[in-house]
């Protein structure tokens, strides 16, 4: 009878055996397919979503993602999660709008349409909540909570663009914003607080142009202060004592009013100063004008070239500098190509004998080899069933040129490197010598010698006309509240010259004519009296500069409390007074107190 096989035993026959290894494989697959970082980012994303923890499980969904961006099941389970999440939060954001609050209903709605933008039932809630909060923004516009109604509004603006009501509503506020501005710009200027109008003036234009007269108000308050601070300058037509009204009329009042700073107050005027007023009083005096013209002679020298001479060619010295050089290269190169040469040959000699000592061990191994192969033959046909006799031992046939293999590797290695530094000599030495043919046939297409030209100098007599003008001015700078009659005179001269040099032609050698010209003796005595009036206004400048670096002084030390209104009138005349280079630590922290999205518009900028 056939045994029976029993299930346990294993298959025997070599497709069974096939088999069983196919599906230990696609079992050991499967298993390491669900230890990979996707299966568990997925098996983890379903476990948090079944506990409700949204975040967690968004994160583990796109962790698989991560891995694997085309699988459609990862996808399709996060948009199932983040429209669960989003249904979650609209059931939040209704109990919100239950308890009136406004501003949390919104940002739960937003979150919510994040999450899932086709929820229809959030968009349309949400579009409730911001009409209601436009309402509510509405109402406290019309009760003057103006603050209330902007943050409102904008908060609107924040979630929809869009919102055309809320749009209005911004203007609205803009517009009451900038008419109580106005208003309290008016109490301000009435009370004779004009620094603090001028600010207000500025606001209420900032929130709303056009929507009162404040620019123009501003500008005029302005003009106020700045006239109100302005420096003056108390001067008059300078006195003519040297009998040059060209010069004078470069000092006149206009001409000084026109180099100071436009930007800041500095007023030139020629009737009496208000007293008490801050500025200085100017007089001015030409004492002489003295015009100098001299001519001293002179002599250059011009080189033309008189003939050419032949002389040895400096190239070909050149050439052959370098191809001395070269050769000498090709010698060295040479003489290392032959050594190396010599190394190799005596290392080839040396391979051979090696290879010779080799074959000759190899040959008397293999003879010793044969021979005990052919005893143990012959003593194992000889003895017993089951002995190994001792001729038949291994040993007899073991390796016994070990020491001349490795002589023989040694030496063909070096005689390989001695084949490649012999390989790099000899192109070494092949370049060498396409140098040194180069160099050779550069050497002999160079000619003998070749034309230098010949120079020589041609002196001429030149003649250097010079014109200066001397203007002497006194003046007399003294602060309004002091005396003038007790101000020390200051008087300088100022020059202004012009020269030019003139020479007769001389075609032989190439020199042209050069007639003079020189600039006029007018011309001269304007640019004299210029020059003075620049010194001038320098000078007014560094008492004006004193005086505003005063007012700055004192409004830096009020700094501390920006926002009272003593402190504003003390800056805002500092920072005029300053326009061509204002503070900026006065004037951010002024902007600041009085919320000025632009702090220039306090000059009119």
């Amino acid at each position: 009878m056939r045994p029976v096989r029993s299930s346990f035993d294993p298959p025997s026959s070599p497709l069974a055996r096939r088999l069983g290894l196919v599906a230990l494989t696609v079992v050991t697959l499967l298993a390491a397919a669900g230890c990979s970082p996707f299966a568990r980012a997925i098996k983890e994303g379903d476990t948090f979503s079944a506990q409700q923890k949204w975040a967690e499980a968004e994160e583990a969904y796109l962790r698989a993602l991560a891995e694997e961006p085309n699988d459609a099941e990862a996808k399709a389970k996060l948009l199932q999660l983040r429209q669960q999440w989003s249904a979650e939060i609209l059931q939040g954001a209704r109990v919100k709008l239950t308890e009136g609050d406004l501003a949390g209903t919104t940002s739960l709605l937003v979150r919510a349409l994040q999450l899932d933008g086709e929820n229809a039932d959030a968009r349309m809630l949400l579009a409730q909540t911001l009409d209601a909060r436009v309402e509510v923004a509405q109402k406290a516009l019309k009760e003057d909570r103006l603050p209330e109604a902007r943050a409102e509004f904008e908060a609107v603006l924040a979630v929809d663009e869009g919102n055309v009501a809320a749009r209005k509503g911004v203007i609205g506020v803009q517009t009451a914003l900038a008419r109580r501005w106005f208003g309290t710009a008016q109490r301000l200027e009435e009370e004779g607080k004009l620094g603090n109008a001028l600010l207000a003036y500025v606001r209420a234009n900032q929130e709303q142009t056009g929507a009162t007269p404040a620019l123009e108000r501003a500008e005029a308050v302005r003009r106020k202060l700045q006239d109100e601070i302005a420096f003056l300058v108390v001067t008059g037509p300078a006195e003519d004592k040297a009998e040059a009204p060209d010069v004078a009329q470069r000092l006149s009042p206009g001409r000084l009013s026109a180099l100071l700073p436009q930007e800041v107050p500095i007023r030139v005027i020629t009737a009496d100063a208000p007293k008490d007023h801050e500025g200085v009083r100017l007089g001015l005096s030409v004492e002489r004008v003295m015009p100098v013209k001299s001519v001293e002679q002179a002599q250059k020298s011009q080189r033309y070239l008189v003939t050419n001479k032949a002389v040895p060619n400096p190239r070909r010295l050149q050439t052959e500098s370098v191809l001395l050089e070269q050769e000498r290269k090709l010698e060295d190169v040479e003489r290392k190509l032959s050594g190396v040469l010599r190394d190799y040959l005596r290392k080839q000699d040396e391979l051979a004998q090696a290879r010779e000592v080799a074959t000759r061990c190899r040959s008397r191994e293999r003879q010793a080899c044969s021979t005990a192969l052919a005893e143990c033959v012959r003593a194992f046909g000889q003895s017993k069933p089951g002995e190994v006799p001792k001729e038949c031992s291994p040993s007899r046939c073991n390796p016994q040129c070990e020491a001349e293999e490795g002589a023989l590797s040694q030496r063909a290695s070096a005689a390989q490197e001695l084949e490649r530094r012999l390989e790099s000599a000899q192109e070494s030495a092949e370049t060498q010598r396409r140098e040194v043919q180069r160099g050779r046939d550069a050497y002999y297409r160079e000619p003998l010698t070749v034309d230098e030209p010949v120079y020589a100098d041609y002196p001429y007599d030149v003649e250097l006309h010079r014109l200066s003008i001397t203007a002497s001015v006194t003046e007399r700078l003294v602060s309004l509240s002091k005396d003038a009659a007790a101000a020390s005179p200051h008087s300088e001269d100022y020059a202004a010259m012009h020269e030019d040099a003139a020479n007769k032609a001389y075609d032989k050698v190439g020199v042209l004519a050069d007639p003079v010209q020189l600039r006029t003796e007018s011309e001269l005595r304007v640019e004299a009296g210029d020059k003075a009036m620049q010194s001038i206004a320098q000078r007014v400048m560094e008492h004006f500069d004193v005086y505003r670096q005063r007012r700055v002084e004192d409004a830096r030390r009020g700094m501390v409390r920006p926002s009272a209104e003593d402190v504003v009138e003390t800056a805002v005349r500092a920072l005029l007074l300053t326009a061509d280079a204002p503070p900026q630590d006065i004037l951010q922290a002024l902007s600041q107190a009085r919320g000025l999205t632009r702090p220039e518009s306090i000059f009119g900028r």
